[in-house]
């Protein structure tokens, strides 16, 4: 539960629909199943700013980061990615109002989601231990996000701020990227 404290911490669940934080079993267990299928979910959070939240199904949580500008799909970006507390995995279907007054406070909808695949590590305790060392590589496959991905640590920066980065790959952009319109067909 401790990797959920801060999480918990933040929140009324009297007051908020999100889910209350709980690790299921396996993930206390630290038990790897090389069959499940890890989930992805990219959130569009409507707070206090823009953003959206980029979540990867790991070690029985969901490894969260914000992104204010969201995710591109053209290799040229880097998007900041701050790294915020863990999340639940039952997070990765929450839509709605988080109520004012509230951590978070404003409108969540599910902007893309799917599953995602290691790329440079053949495990899930091979890809924590890249995550600690701060350089992720996957590839994701969603509805709107295709292919592979970098997540890595800004050097000599806070340790909470990553760069989120598109490969090129056949399902990168050659232009500039802008996920709004994008939310605003699918919403």
């Amino acid at each position: 539960m401790a990797k959920l404290a801060n999480y918990n911490k933040k929140r009324d669940f009297k007051e908020t629909g999100e889910p209350k934080g709980s690790i299921p079993k396996s993930g206390l267990k630290h038990k790897i199943d090389k069959t499940k299928k890890l989930r992805f979910v990219v959130q569009r959070h409507h707070a206090s700013r823009l953003h959206y939240d980029f979540r990867l199904e790991l070690d029985g949580v969901l490894k969260s980061w914000a992104v204010p500008k969201g995710p591109s799909l053209y290799p040229k970006d880097k998007r900041l990615a701050m790294l915020v507390e863990d999340h639940p995995v039952d997070y990765a279907t929450f839509e709605g109002v988080i109520p004012k007054g509230n951590y978070g406070a404003g409108v969540v909808h599910i902007f893309d989601s799917g599953y995602y695949d290691f790329i440079e590590a053949s495990d899930a305790k091979e890809f924590l231990r890249r995550f600690k060392s701060g350089t992720l590589k996957f590839k994701l496959r969603g509805h709107i996000l295709k292919g592979e991905f970098a997540l890595v640590r800004m050097k000599g920066q806070d340790d909470n701020a990553w760069l989120l980065i598109k490969h090129k790959d056949r399902y990168a952009s050659d232009g500039p990227y802008n996920s709004e319109p994008l939310c605003l067909y699918f919403h």
